[in-house]
């Protein structure tokens, strides 16, 4: 079985921490580690972070051994409480703390019980070429859901790229690509995947599935301004990473989010 960490960043979200802790608690996965980097929250999220540590290590102290065949409930926990220089910043922080053999950002709700084991299972048959998954997603803001994102399949020469907060990749992309460019304000994890999807030899499966419920307004959809930034960012992705026609993929890209707002999806 391939250890999974999800990396979880966090300030000042108590609350939403929780949700996210308890969707990593309902999956039927059994070997996963949660790394979670906090950037010095003051509202109660530091005290949310050590409970669930400590609940963890005591469900792994008496959890039955694994000689017996049975898997343990407890997930392995990471974590760190210190300033840093941003989402991304912390992000990188998470990825050098993690040990996994497939890594996800999951800083949202996993809504399924086995949102992981179907992940983990497409990458497992993707084939030669395979280094990751992903799968379809909804923005929510409580129990409503506000939008869904239909993924589906492309390449970034027609506008299309997956959804970060949905998808799982090998530790190797990591390793060979490096992390998250913190010169970007909204747009590191678009300009990360970019940089390893221009290689055509790099492969997705695809989950045609919700299996992400993403907290509305995040970085890069909190608003015109940071939709404006973060248009600005893609180009300088594109061109940073020397794709070809830079200015028409991200009015593609843009064209593809305008659609969400018009059908209530993005297809």
């Amino acid at each position: 079985m391939w250890k999974v960490s999800l990396l979880v960043t966090t300030y000042n979200v108590k609350e939403q921490l929780g949700i996210t802790l308890r969707g990593i608690d309902g999956q039927d996965y059994g070997d996963l580690e949660v790394v979670i980097v906090d950037g010095g929250s003051t509202d109660g999220t530091v005290d949310v972070i050590r409970e669930y540590a400590a609940r963890q290590e005591r469900a792994e102290t008496s959890a039955p051994g694994r000689e017996e065949g049975r898997p343990r409930a407890a997930r392995t926990v990471r974590w760190i409480s210190e300033p840093d220089n941003g989402l991304y910043d912390a992000m990188n922080k998470a990825w050098k703390m993690c040990t996994g053999d497939i890594v996800a950002v999951c800083n949202d709700r996993l809504c399924r019980a086995d949102a992981v084991s179907r992940l983990v299972r497409a990458i497992e048959q993707g084939g030669e070429g395979c280094v990751g998954a992903h799968a379809d997603l909804v923005y929510v803001e409580g129990e409503r859901v506000v939008r869904t994102w239909r993924m589906g399949e492309g390449s970034i020469s027609d506008g299309w790229m997956p959804g970060h907060p949905a998808l799982f990749l090998k530790r190797e992309i990591y390793e060979k690509y490096g992390c998250y460019d913190t010169d970007y304000r909204c747009a590191a994890d678009y300009e990360f995947m970019v940089r390893f999807l221009k290689d055509s030899r790099n492969r997705l499966a695809y989950v045609p599935e919700v299996l992400i419920a993403m907290f509305y307004g995040g970085t890069s959809n909190a608003g015109l301004s940071n939709y404006l930034v973060s248009f600005r960012e893609g180009y300088r992705a594109l061109r940073k990473n020397q794709v070809a026609h830079p200015f028409l993929i991200t009015v593609r890209r843009t064209l593809r989010v305008l659609r969400q707002f018009e059908r209530g999806e993005q297809r």
